[in-house]
């Protein structure tokens, strides 16, 4: 299932059932997974692997060396797993010395001209829209969603289940369920339609927003904020998790916009 314009080094590990377009190049440290369709004029370089039942857009490049004047050519890769789709002209780097991996998680979409950077990690089942820039060590939680022609600022964590505007600066981290929107970027509620979609409950989305309107509404800094949420609302995978993700931010989180008032619900 190989086009003869296509060029394949021999080393490269490729399934038997993988269908490569023409005029595609793949290096020699190559994996490409079973049920995998590469398109034309794609190039996939040395440290690259890819999952199964991946689809390869025309023109995306994937592993090229890290846009980093500290790299040095050290041995690194880029992972990409499985279900994932990958739209035309995207570029994924590898990873550089301190991580030695860029990753791409399984079930995600990654847009027309959207670039991840070395040393990014993306969680499972995101969505990172047309035209989205990615500087160097972002990490990127699953079901988190970036609308186009944003751009990440390096070192930004962005939380699970969050959705980021278009057009959006991400300079500081954006806590876990949440909405992040207008500018400058922030807090715009609870991603509840997100949320809904995936199976949470109510009463669940309702104990996610309590904790936001603490962090948010109630005149409190940050720690204090967190400290009134550990005493006084139950214990729960989603109070601990941006609890967890706020206490352990290192640009800081978004704030809330101080225009207009109330929830964004």
């Amino acid at each position: 299932m190989t086009h003869p314009y296509t060029y394949i080094d021999p080393n490269a590990r490729i399934a038997p059932n993988v269908k490569i377009d023409p005029f595609t190049v793949i290096h020699g440290d190559v994996q490409i997974g079973e049920g995998t369709w590469i398109g034309s004029n794609v190039t996939i370089m040395d440290g690259t692997k890819i999952g199964k039942n991946c689809r390869i857009f025309p023109g995306a490049v994937l592993g090229a060396i890290p846009q980093d004047l500290k790299f040095a050519g050290e041995k690194t890769s880029a992972v990409i797993g499985d279900n994932t789709t990958i739209r035309e002209f995207v570029t994924i780097n590898r990873g550089t010395e301190e991580k030695g991996k860029t990753k791409v998680g399984s079930n995600c979409l990654i847009m027309a001209y959207s670039h991840i950077a070395h040393d990014c990690v993306v969680g499972n089942h995101c969505i990172i829209s047309n035209s989205v820039q990615m500087a160097g060590h972002v990490i990127m939680g699953d079901w988190a969603w970036i609308a186009g022609v944003s751009a990440v600022h390096q070192f930004v964590h962005i939380g699970q289940h969050s959705y980021i505007a278009g057009g959006s600066l991400v300079s500081k981290d954006v806590p876990p369920y949440i909405k992040a929107v207008r500018t400058p970027l922030s807090y715009g509620g609870v991603n509840s339609i997100g949320l809904k979609r995936r199976g949470f409950e109510l009463e669940k989305i309702n104990h996610i927003l309590d904790i936001y309107r603490i962090i948010f509404n109630k005149g409190l800094n940050v720690s204090q904020a967190l400290e009134f949420i550990e005493e006084e609302l139950i214990a729960t995978d989603e109070r601990d998790e941006i609890v967890t993700f706020i206490r352990e931010s290192g640009r800081g989180i978004i704030k809330r916009y101080t225009k207009g008032g109330g929830d964004d619900e």
